[in-house]
Formats: C-alpha cells, sequence, structure tokens
C-alpha cells in the first residue's frame, strides 16, 4: 500500500514542474534549448526581456532541473538537462481513452 503522503508529494512535484513549464518565457526558452543548447547571449536574442527578467525564469528552469547550465569565460551555456523532456510528458496526468469521446471528436 502506497502511503497518501508519497502519492501527495508526486502529485505536488508534477504541479511544481508543470508550473514551471507554464509560463510562456519559460516555455521559449525550453523550446530554444530544445533545438541547440545555448549562450545566455543567444538566449537574450531571442527572447525580448530584461537580462534580470531572464536570469530569473532561467533560475526557475534549473531548480525545477529541466535546464542545465556550464560557465565559459563570462558566459553561461544552458542546455535542456537530461530526461526533461520525458519528465514534463511523465508530469501531465494520466487521461482514459474512452471511446465515445474519439468517435465524437472525429465528426
Amino acid at each position: 500500500m502506497v502511503e497518501a503522503t508519497a502519492i501527495e508529494q508526486s502529485t505536488q512535484e508534477r504541479i511544481a514542474l508543470l508550473q514551471a513549464v507554464a509560463d510562456p518565457v519559460r516555455w521559449t526558452v525550453l523550446n530554444l534549448l530544445a533545438e541547440q543548447p545555448r549562450c545566455v547571449c543567444n538566449l537574450q536574442e531571442h527572447v525580448d526581456i530584461a537580462g534580470n527578467l531572464l536570469s530569473y525564469h532561467l533560475k526557475v528552469l534549473r531548480e525545477a532541473g529541466l535546464v542545465t547550465s556550464s560557465r565559459r569565460g563570462r558566459w553561461v551555456d544552458y542546455t535542456l538537462a537530461d530526461g526533461a523532456p520525458e519528465r514534463m510528458a511523465g508530469a501531465l496526468p494520466a487521461v482514459p481513452v474512452v471511446p465515445a469521446l474519439l468517435a465524437a471528436g472525429a465528426s
């Protein structure tokens, strides 16, 4: 039997992960990093917000375990963390497939 606190912990972690990706700026950053690792200077070219705000959003993504960073001189490079896409997909609730709903959607 699984303890209720273990279920609550898992649910809370999934919710926190979904909250991290729900922001449009963070979603854009994740899409850019899915294409290739990028220097923070390159991210600033694609995300039209102040540098300090971009740093905040990158911090949220790092704390959620979705991106990693490495310092290269005065620049910081960012990349998607290993398993990030799978973790994001796994955070979504399972929705049972109901044949009647599929048939209604096809009409």
